[in-house]
C-alpha cells in the first residue's frame, strides 16, 4: 500500500484511527473461548465491526508469539482476512525488529513476503544496517521507534548527544538512509510537546502515534503540533477499544468506542 493510497483512505473515511490487535485470552469475552481459534474469532468481530471506521490495524506480534505455532497461526488468519477482504486498510505489524545484515532481512521477509504485511515497526538503534533491509522492499514502509510513550523513554531517547536530543539524532540520521522515503516513525501520544521540534526535522513523514486513552494521550495536542498536510499521522487505540466489553455485545462496545474517536478526527479534520 502507498503512501497516496493511505492518504485517499484517510481523507474517504475521515479517520486516521489505527486499531491495535492485541490479544489477550484472560481478557477476552470467556463464550469466545469454545471456538476453535479464539483469538481470530475475537480479531474477526471486531475488525467486521469497526473496518469503516477505521483505516489501519495494528496487531502486535507479541501477543501472538507468546501462544506457540497456534498464536502465529492466528496471526496468520487474521492478516489474510484483512488482506482478502479490506485491501484497502493499511496493515502494521507491531514487531518491533531489530538486528543486522541477513537477520534483519530474514524479519522483513517474513512480515512484508510471508505474511503480507504493509508495514512492520523496528528499532533502530542498531543503524543504517539493521533498518536498511526492510527499507529494500518496494512499497512497504518500515515504522522506526523515534520517542517512545512509555516512561522508560527518558532513560536514553532524550539523553543530549551533540547538543541535542539522541531521538532528534536518530531523526534526522534516517533521512540519509537508502529508500528513506518509506520510513515512517513512532511517537507517543505522551510526548505530544515534542511533536513541533520532530515535524522540523521531518515535516511530511508519516507518524504512528500510540498511547491516546489508555495511557494518557491527548489527540487534540498530537493534532495540534503533529497534522501535515496530508494529515500525516495514524493514531492508534488498542485497549480502549477492543476491551470495551467483555460481554457478547463486545464487537457492538467496539464500534461504539472507535466512532467516538472517529468523530473527533472528522472534527478536527473539518477545520
Amino acid at each position: 500500500m502507498t503512501t497516496e493510497s493511505l492518504v485517499l483512505e484517510i481523507k474517504k473515511k475521515q479517520s486516521f484511527l489505527c486499531i491495535g490487535l492485541d490479544v489477550d485470552l484472560d481478557k477476552i469475552p470467556k463464550h469466545l473461548l469454545q471456538e476453535e481459534d479464539p483469538i481470530f474469532a475475537f480479531n474477526k468481530a471486531i475488525i467486521d465491526a469497526t473496518h469503516h471506521l477505521a483505516v489501519a490495524y495494528k496487531p502486535n506480534t507479541a501477543f501472538y508469539e507468546a501462544y506457540g505455532i497456534k498464536g502465529w497461526m492466528s496471526l496468520e488468519k487474521t492478516i489474510a482476512y484483512l488482506n482478502s477482504n479490506y485491501p484497502e486498510i493499511f496493515t502494521i505489524a507491531d514487531a518491533k525488529r531489530g538486528d543486522i545484515g541477513n537477520t534483519s532481512k530474514m524479519y522483513a521477509k517474513a512480515f512484508f513476503e510471508d505474511l503480507g504485511f504493509d508495514s512492520v515497526t523496528v528499532a533502530p538503534y542498531m543503524g543504517k544496517d539493521s533498518v536498511e533491509p526492510f527499507l529494500s522492499f518496494k512499497d512497504k514502509h518500515t515504522i522506526l521507534l523515534a520517542l517512545t510513550s512509555n516512561q522508560g523513554a527518558f532513560d536514553f531517547q532524550t539523553k543530549k548527544v551533540n547538543g541535542d536530543a539522541l531521538y532528534n539524532e536518530v531523526l534526522r540520521t534516517s533521512k540519509t538512509w537508502e529508500n528513506a522515503k518509506n520510513l515512517m516513525y513512532v511517537i507517543g501520544a505522551t510526548k505530544a510537546e515534542y511533536l513541533s521540534k520532530i515535524r522540523e526535522i521531518i515535516p511530511d513523514s508519516f507518524l504512528l502515534v500510540p498511547g491516546v486513552g489508555a495511557q494518557g494521550g491527548n489527540l487534540k495536542d498530537v493534532c495540534k503540533y503533529g497534522m501535515t498536510k496530508n494529515v500525516g499521522l495514524l493514531i492508534n487505540s488498542s485497549r480502549g477499544i477492543i476491551y470495551a466489553s467483555s460481554e457478547k455485545d463486545f464487537a457492538k462496545a467496539a464500534a461504539g468506542k472507535a466512532k467516538e474517536l472517529q468523530s473527533q478526527m472528522q472534527q478536527i479534520l473539518s477545520k
